[in-house]
């Protein structure tokens, strides 16, 4: 099969697409027929070998964290699914594979398409779906009439957390840049602070919420908008302790942990909110009711641009710039 991967990890890295053999399906397995396949910045992360101290992956490694498709074979113990089903998923993080003609994937992970999208529209989902829901429903608990503030609004997770937080009840800010202050408005947000142009920190004040996929100033900055008992998350890091024992890191790596996280979590201690972070895990339960609210017209993916499979580099090369509308797509069929 054709699949797009790497041999090594670096910043000059780029990938190339090569046949290499058809994954295997363990009995918990289903092997997908890949239809489409998302562009995350998390690939290009893992490409630079940014969580190569985490996540254990072997090379060559074939990239890739979202796709849909149609199922093609099941293992033996699969109870949930049939040849020929519609599907999406993030595959696990210890796995990957999207951007390749196959991919195995466990059961757990899956969940059927949504039956109102193509199948480019639901491999945008997963992973910024699910880094959302477990954000601001799971983690944070976000309430009807509480305050939110979600950095980078009109990316891939910002775009989709509006939407969520909004269905969640939540008065939702956003920060953007001028050309896209019309489109995040139309995605839910309340109030659009133009970073070009503005200053959030001045203007916002005694919200409850902060999801962050931003570093450096911006989340130091963010705790200053935050009321005493709010949460800032950062799904950009610095990793905290927690994330460590959660991911049963090594002591050493642990320590690490503790001390690159150390200057953003006193900072928040002494305005007493709360530092957050989270990697987002894999789940088809909550991909099937993330599906619900997308066939209710709740939630809408944004696709920016697809690109075929043979051009997987560019695609990756378009993510990297920082601009993109939403999802970035790879039309595998």
């Amino acid at each position: 099969m054709k699949a797009f991967l790497i041999d090594r990890y670096g910043k000059d890295v780029v990938g190339d697409i090569t046949e290499v053999p058809e994954p295997k399906v363990g009995d918990f397995d289903v092997l997908v027929e890949t239809h489409a396949a998302s562009v995350n910045v998390l690939d290009i992360k893992i490409r630079k070998g940014e969580f190569k101290r985490i996540l254990p992956f072997q090379m060559p490694l074939i990239l890739g964290n979202d796709v849909a498709g149609i199922v093609k074979r099941i293992g033996g113990k699969v109870s949930r699914f049939q040849v020929g089903d519609e599907v999406y998923a993030r595959v696990g993080q210890a796995r990957m594979g999207g951007f390749a003609e196959f991919v195995a994937v466990n059961e757990a992970a899956v969940s059927p398409k949504p039956t109102n999208l193509s199948m480019e529209e639901a491999a945008s989902l997963p992973l910024v779906g699910l880094t959302a829901w477990q954000a601001l429903a799971e983690m944070a608990k976000v309430q009807p009439g509480q305050r939110v503030l979600i950095h980078a609004g009109s990316g891939g997770v910002g775009s989709i957390a509006i939407q969520v937080a909004k269905h969640l009840g939540a008065f939702v800010a956003t920060t953007t840049s001028t050309v896209n202050v019309p489109w995040v408005k139309a995605l839910g947000a309340d109030v659009v602070i133009d970073y070009k142009t503005q200053q959030f920190e001045s203007q916002l004040s005694d919200y409850d919420v902060v999801l962050s996929g931003l570093g450096g100033d911006v989340l130091e900055e963010s705790i200053q908008v935050l009321k005493p008992g709010g949460q800032l998350i950062s799904i950009s890091g610095p990793p905290t302790p927690e994330f460590a024992e959660q991911l049963r890191l090594s002591w050493l790596f642990k320590q690490v942990v503790r001390l690159i996280s150390r200057g953003i979590r006193k900072k928040s201690e002494q305005k007493g909110v709360s530092y957050k972070f989270l990697f987002m895990r894999e789940s088809g339960a909550q991909l099937a009711d993330l599906a619900k609210l997308v066939e209710a017209g709740i939630i809408k993916p944004v696709v920016d641009r697809t690109f075929p499979l043979d051009s997987t580099r560019d695609a990756l090369a378009y993510v990297a710039e920082g601009r993109a509308k939403g999802k970035v797509v790879v039309k595998v069929r």
